[in-house]
Parts: C-alpha cells; sequence; structure tokens
C-alpha cells in the first residue's frame, strides 16, 4: 500500500492528528508559524530548544507528548545547516514515516515551514519512502501485537496551490518507487522474467502503453546470441521486455531506458560464493527501476515518448550452461569471448542495447547492478556514470542530483580498452580487477552504436544491505528518481 498523500493549511489551533512532525533546521526555532502549535503542546517545542534538548542535527529526532485530542504527538526531526533544502525535506520525510510506522500511529501531519512546489513534492517523495515496508510474504503477528503502518501524510502549507503541485508529482513518483522496491525485494522464484513482463503488461493496460515481449525463440530469431547464451543454463524462458509511452508527438524520438534483469545471479559455471548468494535476487534492479520509471511518467502525463527495455532472465550453473572460453556472437555481428560467465548483465545488456537502436533514440540511459568493482569505488553512496557523450553524462549527473540519488563520472578513455581485447574475438566480457567497472562500460559502449549513451552502474545504490536510516534493508528505489527527473528535465 502506497502512501496517501494530501495537503492542508497549518491550523495548529484545530489540528487533530495523532502525531504532528516538526522538521527544523540547525540551530532551531520556534517560529511564528510554528508558535501555535508550541502553545497547543504547552510550550513543550520552545522548551525543548531553549535547553538545547534538541539541536536540530541532521537525523536527530525527539519524541514530545501532547494531549489527549488535537496534536497529541510531536516528533521533531532535524535537518542540520541545509544547503540542500529539498534534500533535506527528502530525508526529514523519510526519518519521520519510518518513526510513524514504529509509532503505529497511522495517519501524521508534517511542518516544515513554507513549502515551494519543489520542496512538498521532496517531502512526500520522503514520507513515501520511509512509509513504504515489505510485508506481503509474512505471516502477520497476533492481533495485539499489530500496530498500524503508516497510511497517509498530510504536508502543512500556507501556500496550499504550490503544495498540491508539488504532492501531485510525489505521489506518481512514490508509485514508482513502491513498484521497483517491491520488485525488488521479491524472491527469484515469484520474480521471474515472465513476472516481469506480467508487470509490464499491467502498467501497458492501466497507463495505455504499448507492449511487447520477445521469447528464446524470437530472440533467436533475432540472433542475439550474447543474451541466450546467458539463458541457455536455465529451463525458465528469457523475455526481452518493450514498453512504449506515446505521450509526445507522433514519430518524435523517444528516450530510451535499459534495464539489466537478472532475476537470479548464481555466477553460472564462475559459480559465486554460497555466502550472501541470496543477495543476487536484487540482480534485477535495472529492470526495477525501468518498470518503476514507466509507472511514474505514465502517471505524470509526460509530453514525450518513451520506451523502456528490459532484458530479463536467470544466470543457472548446468550441463547447458555456457562456459569460460566460449565465444558467442551477439545481434550486431560482435564476436565475444566469455572469461567469465559471471559477467553476464553486460552479455544481456550487449543485445539490448543493440535492439534499442531500431526506436532512433534521441538518447539511451541504462542501469545495472553490474560490477563489484564499483562498490569498491563509490561504496553505497554513488552510482558510477559513463557514456558516450559528455552533454549527455552531465544531464545524467544533473538528474540524479536533483533527485537525491546522486552519480559520479568515470572516464572511458580508449587506453582501457587494451584491457578487454580478446585473442580469439572481437571483443572479451571480462578485464580482470583492474578497472572492473570501467572495462565493463566499454563493453557495452560496444553494443550503443549510432546513438548518445549513458551506463549507470547501480551495484552500490540499487539495494542495501543495512539499514541507512532513511531505508532498511533491502531495495532502495534507485534508479527511479534518476530516470524520472532525466526525463521530466527533457520536457521542461
Amino acid at each position: 500500500m502506497t502512501l496517501s498523500l494530501n495537503t492542508a493549511a497549518p491550523n495548529f489551533g484545530t489540528l487533530d492528528t495523532p502525531l504532528l512532525v516538526v522538521a527544523l533546521s540547525s540551530p532551531p526555532s520556534v517560529s511564528d508559524a510554528l508558535a501555535a502549535a508550541d502553545s497547543a503542546v504547552g510550550g513543550a517545542i520552545a522548551r525543548v530548544i531553549g535547553r538545547r534538548d534538541f539541536r536540530g542535527s541532521r537525523d536527530e529526532t525527539l519524541h514530545l507528548a501532547g494531549g489527549d485530542r488535537g496534536i497529541q504527538r510531536v516528533l521533531l526531526v532535524g535537518m542540520g545547516g541545509v544547503t540542500d533544502r529539498a534534500g533535506a525535506l527528502r530525508r526529514a520525510g523519510a526519518i519521520a514515516a519510518r518513526q510513524a510506522n514504529r509509532l503505529g500511529v497511522g495517519t501524521l501531519a508534517f511542518f516544515a515551514g513554507p513549502l515551494t512546489a519543489a520542496d512538498a513534492e521532496a517531502a512526500g517523495l520522503g514520507l513515501a519512502a520511509g512509509s513504504w515496508d515489505f510485508k506481503e510474504l509474512k505471516t502477520a503477528p497476533p492481533a495485539d501485537e499489530q500496530r498500524a503502518p503508516l497510511a497517509e501524510a498530510t504536508l502543512l502549507a500556507a501556500d496550499g496551490t504550490a503544495a498540491d503541485r508539488g504532492v501531485g508529482v510525489a505521489r506518481a513518483i512514490a508509485e514508482g518507487h513502491a513498484l521497483a522496491r517491491r520488485l525488488g525485494m521479491l524472491p527469484g522464484n515469484v520474480c521471474t522474467p515472465d513476472y516481469l513482463a506480467d508487470t509490464a503488461r499491467d502498467i501497458a493496460k492501466r497507463l495505455g502503453m504499448v507492449v511487447t515481449t520477445l521469447d528464446r525463440a524470437a530472440m533467436t530469431r533475432e540472433k542475439m546470441g550474447s543474451f541466450l547464451s546467458v539463458a541457455q543454463g536455465t529451463s525458465q524462458d528469457p523475455r526481452l521486455i518493450v514498453l512504449e509511452y506515446r505521450g509526445g508527438t507522433k514519430g518524435t524520438p523517444p528516450v530510451a531506458l535499459v534495464g539489466k534483469g537478472l532475476c537470479f545471479d548464481s555466477g553460472g559455471i564462475s559459480i559465486k560464493p554460497a555466502q550472501g548468494m541470496e543477495w543476487m535476487k536484487f540482480d534485477m534492479c535495472g529492470a526495477a527501476g525501468v518498470l518503476g520509471a514507466m509507472e511514474a511518467i505514465g502517471r505524470l502525463e509526460l509530453p514525450i515518448n518513451v520506451v523502456g527495455l528490459i532484458g530479463a532472465t536467470t544466470n543457472m550453473p548446468s550441463g547447458e550452461a555456457v562456459k569460460p572460453g566460449d565465444v558467442v556472437q551477439a545481434s550486431n555481428g560482435k564476436y565475444i569471448e566469455i572469461i567469465n560467465t559471471d559477467a553476464e548483465g553486460r552479455l544481456v545488456l550487449a543485445d539490448v542495447l543493440s535492439f534499442a537502436k531500431r526506436f532512433s533514440p534521441s538518447a539511451v540511459v541504462d542501469a545495472a547492478t553490474l560490477t563489484g568493482a564499483c562498490v569498491i569505488a563509490l561504496g553505497h553512496t554513488a552510482t558510477g556514470v559513463m557514456g558516450n557523450d559528455e552533454s549527455l553524462v552531465q544531464e545524467v549527473l544533473d538528474a540524479g542530483k536533483k533527485s537525491g540519488e546522486p552519480g559520479w563520472p568515470l572516464p572511458l578513455w580508449d587506453d582501457y580498452k587494451e584491457l578487454i581485447k580478446s585473442d580469439i574475438a572481437d571483443v572479451k566480457n571480462s578485464g580482470g580487477r583492474p578497472a572492473g567497472t570501467i572495462t565493463a562500460a566499454l563493453f557495452l559502449k560496444e553494443f550503443a552504436e549510432g546513438y548518445p549513451w549513458v551506463h549507470l552502474d547501480i551495484a552500490g545504490t540499487a539495494y542495501t544491505e543495512s539499514d541507512l536510516g532513511t531505508v532498511p534493508r533491502g531495495p532502495t528505489g534507485v534508479p527511479v528518481g534518476t530516470f524520472v527527473e532525466f526525463v521530466r528535465g527533457r520536457v521542461r
């Protein structure tokens, strides 16, 4: 269930809520607008600020009791010294919503002073992200142990028109985030290539898009030997999923969003270590990001043509699996020597990127949990960003920053191509450990021909193995925000 977001005027004298969230920067103060709320709780806000019990540091929280009616609880959330107000509001909203879920209040009111449309959008997205919880595969606890999940949040804003506009956008993007996170959380035996295809069909039916899927036989006719080499070790049919949103002028070249959809990655014959392999259900987060973005774009009704392309399969060891040393031919005619079967995502994307050319796209942005090397280089904070067009790279970096999904550029210098030269084929799929993120992107570049292209390596940002405060362990929703903000930027 996605959080219901609303707006209202900040009439604290008549406000009736189980939880009032107040987001404050550092050093905090009780503004004229907040004074009425402070009065309603007996001056408690001013007292804790005056005693410096609450200092407004980033992520700092303080819970105050209210009355039996009206404002029943107050949660102060610190935003620190704010330099990026939208980012601070997004983070404060997420922390507040997570606290509200723990309290079991069901609904809350959120106040952070005057809100522009962009502020309201950011706060709404934060609240929605923090309220998200995945419980559908868990048995419900006894009734007396259950707490009401946060179902509704009201942003208190004096400028109702601007707030309504921002919240409207937040609702659409939050639905995309929720879809991507749910798909990521589902285990590999549930979220199969067919499941992703069915999800695309559902989006198309609800939001007026066109969906096409290619199965193993169709991909064989298209001579997608690179993609099919990954799928040959599994009995599950692979799927190339194409989802078209036609919101722009007919015939206008679309933006293409491409996602890696490895519903489970064992590594194949180059099998991964057993410890932690269960996390490889998240190897389809690029595909989830495309579907989440298409959900949001359709709800926003943006006046632009967008095509989402997903390569979905599983990478399994079997008697039929591709072997290290095998050579396969991609649909663009290039021969690939497979050095490591665990470098499979790039083999799938090679044919998907080649397929994208038939749409004559104005730009192509792909996202993939592609390399562990990116996690070593950038940790879990920034997405690796590379491409064949510097202006497009900067456009994507700007979109990531604005959406709260920061990226960092890495070089695609020709010097690195020596690492993926093959003795017997046109290119090999792994250059070893040195510059692993860069050589993976250079491999993709061989197939991203004829259009401006950017690659997002989201291996460190699409999911987290630890609680980040704003989101729990599991999928983060990256790269939905980057995709949507990039497309929005193209129509502004």
